[in-house]
């Protein structure tokens, strides 16, 4: 029987060491609290900048969340959400329904991503597995078509979220593939021979390509000749290839966006080695909804995704609320058009600003952030000098950005910044804040 330790008793007290976790919980709180993402979140969470209240707080430029049309989807949930939901019968919300989504729903979102899209691909709802955000729809993917140890190649820079999305659980090891400004930070094919030959050599199983197209965290569209080359390339290898086209209708310039799904429609392409990422966090701004979409064309990964979506699904009230807003084609077309055209504005605006300081930002057509080059703001042209001038820019500027070196990008001084976040009046104090920084290197 157990002694009581309480004070008084004249029992002694015990000292008791704290009960273990896995080896795998230590690494992700490591890994996580060591990064520049969770130093520069904190500080926004601590001390988040408000125009009205609280003028001098953190001015968060590092979440590619998009702010600019909110009030157009505040109004249609304002006009349309009880008819929606509320005065819907309580059958069709309580019960289970499938854990791979609502058919309602895919129904709905392949019109809605036909009219994002312009049309260039008819998607099969079908094909479609409904995830609790791309997130989950990355992770599900690193499952079905990689084991642990196994690698996929992926253009650098990428999006921060991959080493989480294919390491943390699914143990997918990255190898990125280098692409650089004095290329335009184009893909080219004879970098994902070398990379691919190089994981030959050392044992290493590729299995697939992944890739963001609207580039994450460039703004850059793949073409229709390099996405052919790609399939291709996979073709031969024998691999798979995934594009993560969640900014789909992020476009805000002149370039066109093409789907790897439409090109791989193309006769002579394997269409089963084709998978899709699609998501409403970006083109719709409702991160919070957490709503992801894998598009495939293999029946096998399908099946295999959708035993996994009982750990991912997404509620059915939440579905059901979003059937009539996708399937609403007057709100869809006017929200496009004047997300567009906002979001021009916005991009052009702090270009313009930055350029003020001899800051420029290398040209993009999507996205909802600006790939910026700081390297003339830089002490020394190294990892540990860009590292410096982010720790300058959050505890100076207050301004909270994502360097390069996160995106596993090979040259230092180039800045994730993002611009949807805040309203055309931030701007200029965004620019105050950045001569700070200015100020001081001519000191």
């Amino acid at each position: 029987m157990l002694k009581s330790s309480i004070a008084g008793t004249g029992v002694m007290s015990r000292s008791f060491s704290p009960a273990a976790v896995s080896s795998r919980a230590t690494s992700m709180y490591r890994s996580e609290h060591e990064s520049t993402n969770h130093v520069g979140q904190s500080k926004c969470s601590d001390d988040p900048y408000d125009r009205a209240t609280n003028p001098n707080g953190v001015i968060q430029l590092e979440i590619a969340e998009n702010r600019l049309a909110m009030d157009l989807v505040k109004e249609w949930i304002s006009d349309n959400v009880k008819a929606s939901l509320i005065d819907s019968d309580i059958s069709h919300l309580v019960p289970y329904h499938p854990i791979d989504g609502l058919l309602e729903l895919k129904t709905a979102l392949a019109a809605f991503m036909g009219q994002v899209m312009l049309e260039s691909i008819s998607l099969d709802p079908s094909q479609m597995i409904i995830t609790a955000g791309a997130t989950s729809a990355i992770e599900t993917l690193s499952f079905c078509l990689a084991d642990p140890g196994d690698a996929v190649l992926i253009p650098s820079p990428y999006y921060t979220g991959y080493d989480r999305n294919l390491k943390w659980r699914a143990g997918v090891e990255i190898i990125p593939v280098p692409c650089r400004s004095i290329d335009n930070f184009r893909l080219s094919i004879s970098s994902l021979e070398l990379a691919y030959n190089q994981a030959m050599k050392r044992g290493v199983k590729v299995r697939a390509i992944f890739l963001s197209n609207p580039s994450n965290p460039i703004g850059n569209l793949i073409d229709r000749v390099t996405l052919h080359e790609l399939l291709d390339f996979v073709t031969e290898k024998n691999i798979h290839l995934v594009s993560d086209e969640v900014f789909a209708g992020s476009n805000h310039g002149t370039d066109e966006f093409v789907s790897i799904a439409d090109v791989a429609h193309t006769e002579g392409f394997d269409k089963t080695r084709v998978h899709v990422i699609y998501g409403l966090s970006k083109v719709l701004a409702l991160p919070g909804f957490r709503i992801g979409v894998i598009c495939s064309f293999n029946e096998y990964v399908l099946a295999t995704a959708k035993k996994y979506a009982r750990f991912f699904s997404v509620s059915v009230p939440t579905q059901r609320l979003l059937v009539p807003m996708l399937s609403d084609v007057n709100f869809a077309l006017k929200y496009i058009e004047i997300k567009k055209k906002r979001l021009r504005r916005m991009y052009e605006l702090f270009v313009e600003g930055l350029e003020q300081f001899g800051i420029n930002c290398f040209p993009s057509s999507a996205g909802y952030y600006c790939w910026v080059n700081m390297s003339n703001l830089m002490r020394s042209n190294s990892e540990k000098g860009e590292l410096e001038l982010w720790d300058k820019l959050l505890n100076i500027s207050k301004i909270n950005v994502t360097p390069g070196s996160e995106c596993r990008c090979v040259e230092p001084g180039w800045f994730r910044i993002c611009f949807t976040t805040i309203t055309e009046d931030d701007i200029p104090v965004v620019m105050k804040r950045i001569k700070r920084i200015t100020a001081n290197n001519k000191d």
